[in-house]
Formats: C-alpha cells, structure tokens, sequence
C-alpha cells in the first residue's frame, strides 16, 4: 500500500495468464475457420510457375477439397493450425497485452502509434517462434493440391516437424521465417492497433458499449484493413514455405523474386490472389479470437479479481 495515497495499486491479471487467454484464443478460433485457411493457401499456390490455375474461385476451390478429398479433407492440417496458435498467437498476444497494460498511464490507453509499434514488436517476435508450425501447416495443406507420387504425406504436425528436421535439416522449420516475420509485423501492427483504436473511438462515441457487439464491428473493421495491407506479404510467405528444391536450387530467392515472378506471369492483383478466402479466414478468426480474448480477461477480472468494470485489456 502506497504511503502517500493510502490506496492498494489495482489488480493486474498475471503475465502468464495474458500468454494463456492469447493461445487459448487463438486455437479456439482456429477450430471454426481451419477450412477457410486450407482454401485460402490452395488459392495462393494455384497457378504457381506459370501453371493452369486449379481454381477459378474460393466456392469451387472447397468444392473441389470436398469432392476428392472428402470431409475431413477440409481440415486438413488442423493439427499444425493449432500448434501455430499454441506457439505464435500465444506469444503475440501475451507480449502485446502485456505491453499494452504496461504503456497504458493513468486511465489512458497508449497512443495509436504506440499500438502499433507494440503490435510490430509482438508480431515479430510470435512469428519467430511460430514459423515451425507455420511450415508445417503451409504444407499440409497444400498437399492435397498434388499428384500422389509427390505428396509429402505427413501425418500429424509433430510428424512434419521430425521429417523436415531429419530429412532436410533443422533449418528448414525456419524456411521462409524473414517473410513470415515481416507478414507478422505488418498483420500485428495493423490488426492489434486498428482493433485497439477502432474500440476505442467507438467506445467514446457514445454509440457502444463495451460488449459484444462493440468486439464483433471493430474485428471486422481490423480484419478488412489487415488483409488489404498483408496479401502480399502472405502470397510470399506462402510460396516460400511450400517449395521445393529443383536441381540443387530453390525455386525463389526471396521474397521479392516471389513478387516479381509473380507479377511477370500471373499479373499484378495476382497479390491479392485468395483476398476473398483471406478476408473470410482472417475476419472471422480476428472476432472470435479478439471475442474470446476480451471475454476471458473479463471474467478473470470479474470473478477472480472481483472488478466487474473491468475492460478487455485491449
């Protein structure tokens, strides 16, 4: 208790927790939108290299999966999609409330900036150590998409990781991690810091309370200003991650050789190739997983720290 004032300092939710509330939220939300991510990685890869593209459209690419590969095709690398939450959106989001908490002064929220540069920091750092996972669930759900011969056929995340690591070296779980890095710091600086100031300026409207459906229109809005910044980013990412070594050689160089192939062959707005299944994945997994976030945080404070008026640290 603070001599000079004679309060108690208010209550804090546990920084383990805030890793805790972000991954639960994250695999929670992955569990309802696996298939939109199964289409939107199958859209990216369609057309690669100059190839006929295998899907005119979202609709027919999971009509498609479902017809050769059946139901539980659409779920297709789930267990990688939720090891990817386990490890990167626990990390992002533990590191960003914590920050966010920690900049927050006197009842005052950080500036947007700030959001943003705490969102670009939780983001690179998620990324890092979520690109194992992202690997493997990258080629999971691509595999479906090839010949039988060449199917990598991994069973389960963990058996993906092991034949990765063994069969092609321990580096390569990091393949691609530069553009999966850059990816991360741009969704988590746009998406974190939009969320948070859309909330925001809605909350002082006067028009919202702090409630559900307060949560659902600033996620969608965080979600559209998300996919339109961090397409290009993915689409890369994306190819990276899945190719394959030809003659010794790998077939991109980096991220902007992807762009520029890319762009020479399937055109510019083939950036934004999956905007539709990325929209559709990315915004509905924004709301459910900010949804859930801010109602875990919520209740801990509610039932736990005995504070009812407490917001969703975001």
């Amino acid at each position: 208790m603070s001599a000079s004032s004679g309060k108690s300092p208010p209550q804090q939710i546990p920084k383990v927790l805030k890793f805790v509330f972000g991954g639960t939220a994250g695999m929670s939300a992955t569990l309802f939108v696996q298939p939109l991510d199964l289409v939107k990685n199958r859209m990216q890869l369609s057309g690669e290299g100059g190839r006929a593209r295998e899907y005119k459209n979202s609709l027919q690419a999971l009509q498609t999966i479902f017809r050769n590969e059946g139901l539980t095709g659409i779920y297709t690398g789930l267990s990688a999609g939720l090891l990817r939450q386990a490890t990167y959106t626990t990390t992002r989001l533990g590191i960003y409330t914590t920050l966010f908490g920690y900049l927050s002064k006197d009842g005052q929220n950080p500036s947007f900036f700030m959001k943003a540069g705490i969102g670009i920091t939780a983001g690179g750092i998620g990324a890092f150590v979520g690109t194992p996972a992202e690997i493997s669930l990258i080629r999971m759900t691509a595999d479906g998409r090839l010949p039988v011969d060449q199917r990598r056929g991994y069973s389960s995340v963990f058996n993906a990781l092991y034949r990765i690591s063994t069969e092609e070296g321990v580096l390569t779980m990091w393949r691609g991690c530069m553009p999966t890095v850059g990816r991360a710091m741009v969704v988590n600086a746009v998406q974190l810091a939009v969320y948070s100031q859309t909330k925001e300026l809605l909350l002082n409207s006067g028009y919202f309370g702090d409630n559900l459906f307060l949560h659902f229109t600033a996620s969608m809005i965080s979600g559209l200003a998300t996919t339109a910044a961090s397409m290009p980013v993915d689409i890369a990412k994306t190819r990276i991650q899945n190719m394959k070594i030809i003659d010794g050689k790998p077939e991109y160089k980096g991220a902007f050789d992807v762009w520029a192939k890319t762009i020479r062959q399937e055109g510019f707005f083939s950036l934004w190739k999956g905007f539709t299944p990325y929209y559709f994945r990315l915004g509905p997994h924004t709301v459910l997983t900010f949804i859930f976030l801010e109602r875990m945080n919520k209740m801990y404070a509610k039932y736990v720290m005995g504070d009812a008026s407490a917001g969703g640290g975001l």
